[in-house]
Parts: structure tokens; sequence; C-alpha cells
């Protein structure tokens, strides 16, 4: 049975995800920052028969957390296959290049950069173990600095400093990240889960939960032919799925 941790999956994108991964007979361990809110999203999924099922605490701003979560799944499994990085804020508001704060750019930094590269390293000795190693950094096509950057782009109205910026700082370290491991078996890709209804967006969004988790999972069970370093948001692309960077 392959294994996926999947981080902030208490709730929303990353819950759906976990739930989505169970259903194809992944056996997942829910990050979670709260661990009686893992418990619960858990329990849910117990409910559901998807017994392979386990709640982890993890808060991927604190190093102490990510290398706790790292020893406890290591003493329950010598490998692991997949890895979700889900788990990020949007930063509160204000967002403008000339008004935000400095402690807001940190915030947003902490979980939506550092806090992908703690786990991403934290992890990587699992997942070097696996035969087909996979990670998927949960992005959005508002990192794109192409896009953003053409009037013509559907969001191009809607800027934001902190939540952009940081979501193009990640982007690039998937894309290094994948030329590190290019030679290996790893395959590891940005994927936008596409403007989603959940608490992140105040459910502003149009897109559905069951979208967003097959959009994500769709690369996180990949063959050895498909693609690593890119970025995918069928939203704006249907087609392929690939946007530019």
């Amino acid at each position: 049975m392959k294994s996926a941790l999947v981080t902030g999956a208490n709730k929303s994108i990353g819950f759906e995800v976990a739930r989505q991964l169970a259903q194809k007979g992944v056996y997942v361990y829910l990050g979670s920052r709260n661990l009686e809110n893992g418990i619960t999203a858990m329990n849910k999924l117990k409910a559901e028969g998807l017994s392979h099922t386990e709640a982890i605490q993890l808060d991927i701003t604190d190093d102490n957390s990510v290398k706790n979560a790292r020893t406890e799944i290591g003493k329950k499994t010598k490998k692991l296959d997949i890895l979700i990085n889900n788990a990020g804020i949007f930063g509160g508001y204000p967002q403008g290049a000339l008004d935000a704060t400095i402690d807001k750019f940190k915030a947003a930094y902490d979980a939506n950069v550092f806090g992908v590269v703690r786990v991403t390293q934290a992890f990587i000795d699992l997942l070097k173990k696996s035969a087909e190693p996979r990670i998927v950094n949960v992005s959005s096509s508002q990192g794109s600095l192409t896009l953003h950057s053409d009037s013509s782009y559907k969001y191009y109205n809607y800027k934001g400093a902190v939540y952009l910026s940081s979501k193009s700082a990640m982007n690039m370290y998937t894309v290094v990240l994948a030329y590190e491991l290019k030679d290996s078996n790893f395959k590891i890709n940005a994927v936008c889960p596409g403007f989603t209804k959940t608490d992140f967006n105040g459910h502003r969004g149009t897109g559905t939960l069951e979208d967003a988790g097959k959009r994500i999972i769709k690369y996180a069970l990949i063959d050895k032919s498909g693609p690593t370093g890119k970025f995918f948001s069928e939203e704006n692309n249907p087609e392929t799925g690939e946007i530019p960077w």
C-alpha cells in the first residue's frame, strides 16, 4: 500500500485530497496544526469506511513540530510515497506593494515557502526509499509571473504582493527541487487547484472541492512517464493543464 502525507489536511482542499487518496487505496497521514482537528477529520474519513487514515500533529511553521511529525511517521513506515504540501495562508490585508507590512510578508513566507522547505527536507529521506516518490506543491495560477504580466489574464486585476509573491517563490523552489532530483524516480510539480470555494477565500471561489482534489491527486499518482518540474492549472488551461511560470 502506498502512503502519503498531506499537510493542512483537516479541512477544505487538504481534507478532500486526503479523502480521494484514501479512496484510491493510499494510506494517508493527515497533517494538522491542531491535533484535535486532525482527529476529527480522520474520524470523518473512517466513518466513510476509509480506515487507512491517521492524524499527525504538524505545524509547518514550527521546526520542532515538523521534526516530531517526521519521527512519528518514521516509527510507522519505512518509506513515504507521496508528499502533498498543501498547508498555506493568504496573509490577510493589506496586500499592496506599498502598504503591506513586513510582518505580513514574513508570516506568509513562513507558511507558504519556508513551511514547504521544512516539510520537504524533513521527509526527503523517507521519500527517497519509495520506488515512485511524488511531491505536489499546491500553488496558484496567481503565482505565475507570466500570467500576472498579461492584461488579458482573467485575474490580472487581483493583485496582492504578499500572497502572490510567496507562491512565486514556492514555485521557484519547486523548479530547483525538481532539477536537483531530475536523475531520480521523483516527479515533482506545482499544481493550482483552481479558484475553489473554501474558508481560504471567504467561500467566494467558483470551483468545487471535488474538482480541486482531483487536480492535485492526478499529479500525486502519475506514473514514471509523467511530467516533473512543471506548473499546472487546469482552470487556466483545460487542454494540457500546463501554464507558464
